[in-house]
C-alpha cells in the first residue's frame, strides 16, 4: 500500500509544482529509505534531488512517529539567506503508521523582503526567522544539528564532558535523529567517537527518560 500511495503521488507533485510556478518545490520522501528518503521531487527551490537525505522538519516527523500531524505553513531561512515558506503532509499506510511525507515549499524571499520594507517604514521590526538546512547529505544535516547544539553550549562537541556529552545526544534523540535508518555511523563520526559507545550513550539517555 506504501508503495502504491508514493506511486499515486509522484505525478500529483508535478502538478502541484507546475501550478504555483518557478518558486515551488515539492518533495516526496519515503522515510522507509533511511537517510535517502527523497524519491521524488518537481521544481527546484532547495535543490534537493531524489536520493537526498530528509531535512531538520522530516526529523522532527520522524520523533513524532505515528503522532506526527500537518505542519503548515511554517517559515524559515536556508543558510544562503533565502526565506521558505513550507507546507509538511505525513503520509500513512493501511494501518496508520507514518511511513513518509509531502512536503511543499514556496520561496517567498523577496515576498519578505517587501514585507520587511513596509514594516520598517511603518515602525515595526522584522520578525526573526530560524533556519533550517536542506542538504542532499544526511552528514550535512547532523552536522548543523551539532553545530547548533555546540553553539548553545559554548563548546565543540570534543571538548564536552560526559555529561555534557549525554546531553547533547539526548537532544539529537528528541530531534529524531536516531530514528533515521544509518543516522549511528553519521553521528559517531562527527562526535568523534566510536559507534559502540555511542549506542552505549544513546541506551543510557532513553534509560533515564524512561
Amino acid at each position: 500500500m506504501s508503495d502504491a500511495i508514493l506511486a499515486a503521488l509522484r505525478p500529483v507533485i508535478e502538478g502541484l509544482a507546475a501550478t504555483f510556478g518557478p518558486s515551488c518545490e515539492v518533495v516526496l520522501h519515503d522515510y522507509r529509505q533511511g537517510d535517502r528518503s527523497v524519491v521524488a521531487v518537481a521544481g527546484q527551490v532547495t535543490g534537493r534531488q531524489v536520493g537526498g537525505a530528509l531535512s531538520e522538519i522530516g526529523l522532527a516527523v520522524l520523533a513524532k512517529g505515528d503522532q506526527a500531524e500537518n505542519d503548515l505553513n511554517y517559515v524559515t531561512r536556508t543558510p544562503d539567506g533565502r526565506v521558505v515558506k513550507s507546507s509538511t503532509m505525513p503520509l500513512r499506510d493501511e494501518h496508520g503508521h507514518v511511513f513518509g511525507a509531502l512536503c511543499v515549499n514556496i520561496d517567498v524571499t523577496a515576498l519578505r523582503q517587501a514585507g520587511d520594507i513596509l514594516s520598517a517604514l511603518a515602525g515595526g521590526v522584522p520578525a526573526e526567522l530560524g533556519s533550517t538546512t536542506f542538504a542532499d547529505d544526511f552528514g550535512d544535516v547532523v552536522d548543523a544539528l551539532v553545530r547548533k547544539e555546540e553553539l548553545a553550549r559554548g563548546k565543540l562537541a570534543s571538548g564536552l564532558s560526559r555529561a555534557e556529552r549525554l546531553e547533547l545526544i539526548k537532544a539529537l534523540d528528541e530531534r529524531g535523529v536516531f530514528a533515521v535508518r544509518n543516522a549511528v555511523p553519521r553521528v559517531a563520526e562527527r562526535l568523534g567517537m566510536s559507534r559502540s559507545g555511542l549506542y552505549a550513550d544513546l541506551a543510557e539517555c532513553r534509560k533515564e527518560e524512561a
